[in-house]
């Protein structure tokens, strides 16, 4: 790490952040002709991950941020009927062989919790929407719902869980598509496992078929959520990921897109600069020419009295914050 900002740099205090109640959580960062976009969820009313925006912010140096739009809204239903009561995590990709972005982003249905069982978000799909303006200019859209690439049901492995998808990235390896997805058994409390596979596609529209000789994959014994690639210059693959490592974000390697190492934390807060009672999830890294790299961040602010519910789940504000890395081969070499 060459450099960490003391504070965060958007919070609900932010201007454009009016009637966001509980903060920011997730999401992607790409910086496209100079400009940084951020596509996030709003965690903006009761009930708590239920009622949600999805929003479109950008910035020309990364800290000075302005809300360009809402993309989508949750109708924050709390019944379990709805399945796109709560809409989290959208992650724009481009897709080169149709010139269009695509946005990817869960929707789940959402009802009160049991003693036995965790249903504030539930039987997550993954939806797909594709942007109306041809070309890189068009990732400030509108986009417009194509449908549901994937979900739980008879193909899904056993490792899936109530909580249905909860992630999806997709990324190119060759001519072909592998995406990360997630899941967990929330049918059962406690939680003991939040786990990610791989998907595999001919085309990013889909169909998407899963890697079971693969999954889950052995990145993290106990917790790993919302992981996203990227291809360094030396055509290796890197994944940053939200862990449950203190203070930290997840990362792993593969040299092929397909076979995921061990994973290892960088420690984002520490000392005098820790800001938050829980560091969360990165939006994904950002080349800034060499070796060099912007990740951004979302946390929770530390707020005196606080402290997370039955479930360990922190209601202070969510905020995003901002490192510098570098990059680096063992042994120093680039």
């Amino acid at each position: 790490m060459t450099k960490r900002y003391e504070g965060p740099i958007l919070t609900v205090h932010s201007e454009g952040a009016q009637g966001n109640k509980y903060g920011f959580e997730g999401g992607r960062v790409l910086k496209i002709k100079g400009t940084y976009h951020l596509f996030t969820s709003e965690m903006v009313g009761e009930p708590h991950w239920v009622r949600m925006r999805l929003a479109h912010w950008t910035s020309p140096d990364r800290v000075h941020w302005k809300r360009r739009e809402t993309l989508l809204e949750s109708s924050g239903d709390f019944t379990g009927r709805d399945p796109r009561a709560a809409l989290w995590s959208p992650l724009p990709v481009y897709d080169p062989k149709i010139g269009r972005w695509n946005l990817f982003y869960v929707a789940y249905q959402a009802a009160p919790d049991t003693s036995q069982q965790w249903l504030t978000n539930h039987e997550g799909r993954i939806w797909r929407a594709v942007s109306e303006i041809l070309g890189e200019d068009g990732i400030d859209g509108p986009y417009h719902d194509v449908g549901v690439v994937l979900q739980r049901g008879k193909d899904s492995d056993p490792w899936e869980g109530l909580q249905g998808t909860d992630s999806f990235f997709p990324y190119s390896v060759g001519d072909r598509w592998y995406a990360f997805y997630g899941s967990a058994h929330t049918e059962k409390l406690p939680i003991s496992l939040w786990q990610v596979g791989l998907a595999k596609a001919q085309d990013l529209a889909g169909p998407w078929i899963r890697c079971t000789e693969f999954n889950p994959l052995k990145i993290e014994n106990r917790f790993i959520e919302n992981p996203i690639a990227t291809r360094l210059s030396d055509g290796t693959f890197v994944a940053v990921y939200d862990t449950d490592a203190p203070n930290a974000v997840g990362y792993t390697f593969s040299s092929d897109g397909i076979h995921w190492s061990v994973g290892q934390h960088l420690v984002v807060q520490e000392g005098k600069d820790v800001w938050a009672s829980e560091v969360r999830t990165p939006l994904g890294l950002i080349a800034e020419g060499g070796d060099l790299f912007t990740l951004f961040y979302t946390a929770n602010e530390k707020v005196s009295g606080m402290e997370p519910d039955g479930n360990g789940i922190v209601t202070t504000p969510g905020s995003m914050g901002l490192v510098e890395i570098q990059w680096k081969k063992a042994g120093g070499t680039k």
